[in-house]
C-alpha cells in the first residue's frame, strides 16, 4: 500500500457547458513533501465549507486502480492522478477491504477513514457528464475520506500500512451501498452502529432504517 501522488488545488470557476460554480475538485499533482494539517493538505481548499472540507473530511483518497476502469469504460484517455479530486492517489487500497475507522500510517502522518465520497453535481462537471454520478456511486468505487490523526508531511512513494483495523465496522463499499435506495433496513441499522462514521451519517442510516420497518408488508 503506497501512496502513488499527492495532488491540491485551491477554489477556482469550474466550467461545464453554460455553467460555472466555484469549486476546489480541480486538483493537480505536486512534487515533494506536503504539510498535512488537521483539516487538509497546505495549499488545498474547497468552495463550499458547508459540505466539503472540515476535520471528517480533512483528506481525499481515491484509488489507482480505478483509474484503468474508468478509463476503459468511459473511452477515455485523459484521465490521471488528481482527476477525480483527491488529494491522495493510493495503490493498495480497494474499498472493499479498508473499512470505516480503520487507521492507516504513512511515512509522515496519521488517518482514520472516515466516509465514503458522496458525489455532488461537481463531480459531474469535472468529467463533462452529469449523469456520472449515478453509475460512480453505484460502481462502489468513491473512494475515502481521511481524518487527520497526527499532522505532519506526505509526499508520492510514501508508504501506507493500516496500524489499527476498525473492530464491528463495515467496508468503505458497505457503508457507499447504504446510500442507495436498494439498502435494507437490517444494512441501515448496522451501519447506523459505525461508531468511526460521522453522527449525521448514523442518525440518517438509523432513521431510514425505521422508515423502512414502519412501511406496511
Amino acid at each position: 500500500m503506497r501512496i502513488v501522488a499527492v495532488s491540491t488545488g485551491l477554489p477556482a470557476d469550474l466550467t461545464s457547458g453554460s455553467r460555472t460554480v466555484l469549486s476546489g475538485i480541480v486538483k493537480a499533482p505536486v512534487d515533494g513533501r506536503v504539510a498535512v494539517g488537521p483539516t487538509g493538505l497546505a495549499g488545498d481548499g474547497q468552495a463550499d465549507l458547508s459540505v466539503h472540507g472540515g476535520p471528517d473530511k480533512a483528506v481525499y483518497a481515491y484509488p489507482l486502480e480505478h483509474y484503468a476502469h474508468w478509463a476503459a469504460e468511459l473511452g477515455r484517455d485523459d484521465l490521471a492522478p488528481g482527476h477525480f479530486g483527491e488529494n491522495l492517489t493510493v495503490e493498495g487500497l480497494p474499498e472493499d477491504e479498508i473499512a470505516i475507522g480503520d487507521v492507516l500510517r504513512s511515512d509522515g502522518a496519521l488517518f482514520e477513514v472516515s466516509q465514503p465520497r458522496v458525489p455532488c453535481f461537481k463531480l459531474g462537471m469535472r468529467m463533462g457528464d452529469p449523469g456520472f454520478l449515478k453509475p460512480f456511486l453505484r460502481s462502489g468505487r468513491v473512494g475515502f475520506y481521511l481524518r487527520v490523526l497526527e499532522t505532519g508531511s506526505v509526499g508520492a512513494g510514501d508508504a501506507l500500512r493500516r496500524e489499527h483495523a476498525a473492530e464491528g465496522s463495515m467496508t468503505v463499499r458497505g457503508v457507499a451501498a447504504l446510500l442507495l435506495d436498494s439498502a435494507s433496513a437490517d444494512d441501515l441499522a448496522r451501519g447506523a452502529e459505525v461508531a468511526a462514521l460521522p453522527l449525521a451519517w448514523r442518525e440518517g442510516f438509523a432513521n431510514r432504517a425505521i422508515a423502512l420497518r414502519r412501511r406496511p408488508a
